[in-house]
């Protein structure tokens, strides 16, 4: 623990030895969630041995013990109290630019918002374009209701707020898009200004030197926190569409000549997806099949695909992205009518806890750029896309993504699937190699009324 005295007061940070010293400002940026100027740390009061920020630096290089204080103090010509919106470490090559870590001002656009911004994170395109835009739902003058002239307006007529639950309701749309989430992270009175964009991590954090390692000890500072299970408000993507309807026909004349499953890669890029406010859309343009072995119920990927790192340059230097993966799970029900059997609904699953782990794996593998997070990313974008029968027994394809605590566990390890019971999954045990954090979940029981 450290005390770091600013002239807006003092506060505490926690930290480790180990920790890079690049961390330490960031620490101290969400811990005086008002700075609104630029600053400096110093081991001294009279502003001897200054602590740079550095990706390379420890804490321990300082020779800081607990409890020791430290002084932040704003660099000269610094504009103080609130001229400048929320902050962010500039950073070259893991290395600050001035030879004093410097917080600038923010240039996104997210009306007033006051979360903490990174600006040496390269979005995508996508992500640029819907922060530059209003958002705002716009409604027409109501001849019943407006009782006013065609420059004024009211409740009736006033332009809606992207993440209006009654409006989205409306579309039947179950979750708002993120950038809709990210405009309400910022809509309250503090604009945003403790909002976390923080992902789940359930590892113990390396470097607690108050006990032994695990599983000799663990103490609430590196224990991570348990999880309950809850539905997430948002999606990183709204829609997926296909450029072309042919790719899907290629894709699938595989099974239907040899009645086997297949899987491939999605190639394409990100755009507004315009019935969502602030929506994403994948639009699809190619589809790779990677090597893998096939039966009517299972697919195995070949690994390692020496061809994927070839696919990958082709599909750059053609402005394209693997966006998502794409399975089969057909079963031929009438061969003469073409109809397929229809399995996959609420009464028993539509997606198996095997598929949601690989979900999670290939959306960790494919993290999402987010300078609102402290770690340059949050969740992903990597969508899932499954072919199987619909309830007319018919060909068809559902798009879905897991939640940013299910991609959290399958990242850590946490979860394996069930033999005997495909939807559902299993949490690993504790065990003297891993450490792994308690999973909950909630049930809401409805009473009848009599």
């Amino acid at each position: 623990m450290l005390r770091v005295q600013s002239p807006e007061g003092t506060r505490r940070v926690d930290v480790d030895n180990v920790t890079v010293t690049r961390e330490l400002f960031e620490k101290v940026l969400n811990t005086f969630g008002n700075i609104g100027y630029s600053f400096a740390l110093y081991c001294k009061r009279d502003k001897s041995q200054e602590i740079v920020s550095s990706n390379a630096k420890t804490m321990a290089s300082y020779g800081l013990q607990h409890g020791d204080m430290i002084y932040l103090s704003p660099i000269a010509g610094a504009v103080q109290h609130g001229e400048q919106d929320a902050s962010v470490l500039k950073v070259k090559n893991g290395v600050s630019t001035a030879s004093s870590t410097t917080f600038l001002p923010s240039t996104s656009s997210m009306h007033g918002s006051k979360i903490p911004i990174r600006s040496n994170v390269e979005e995508d395109q996508v992500d640029v374009i819907l922060q530059k835009m209003d958002g705002t739902v716009k409604r027409k003058h109501d001849p019943k209701n407006c009782l006013h002239g065609e420059n004024s307006s009211c409740i009736h007529c006033l332009p809606l707020e992207p993440y209006d639950a009654s409006y989205l309701k409306e579309l039947n749309v179950k979750h708002m898009s993120f950038h809709a989430y990210l405009r309400k992270l910022s809509s309250g009175l503090d604009g945003g200004k403790y909002a976390n964009l923080d992902n789940i991590s359930c590892r113990i954090k390396p470097g607690c030197t108050g006990h032994p390692p695990w599983p000799k000890g663990v103490c609430s500072k590196c224990q991570p926190k348990a999880i309950t299970l809850n539905s997430q408000a948002y999606r990183h993507v709204d829609n997926v569409v296909f450029e072309n309807p042919n790719l899907v026909e290629q894709f699938l004349h595989y099974w239907r000549v040899s009645g086997r499953q297949r899987i491939g890669f999605l190639y394409g890029r990100f755009d507004i997806h315009l019935d969502v406010p602030l929506g994403i859309k994948g639009i699809v343009a190619a589809i790779y099949e990677p090597p893998q072995e096939s039966t009517r119920d299972s697919v195995r990927l070949l690994l390692p695909d020496n061809r994927q790192s070839v696919v990958d340059r082709v599909a750059a230097k053609l402005g394209l992205q693997c966006i998502g993966w794409i399975f089969t799970d057909l079963v031929a029900e009438d061969v003469s009518k073409g109809t397929v059997r229809h399995f996959r609904n609420a009464e028993t699953h539509f997606l198996s806890a095997q598929e949601c782990i690989m979900a999670g794996h290939f959306q960790s593998l494919h993290p999402n750029p987010c300078r609102l997070s402290s770690d340059g990313y949050f969740g992903s974008k990597f969508v899932t896309v499954c072919v199987t029968g619909d309830s007319q027994n018919q060909v068809h394809m559902e798009g879905y993504q897991v939640s940013n605590q299910c991609q959290a566990l399958v990242r850590d390890e946490c979860l394996v699937p069930t033999k005997d019971a495909p939807e559902l999954a299993y949490a690993r045990q504790s065990t003297a190699e891993k450490y792994i954090p308690d999973v909950y979940y909630k049930v809401l029981e409805e009473l009848g009324r009599s």
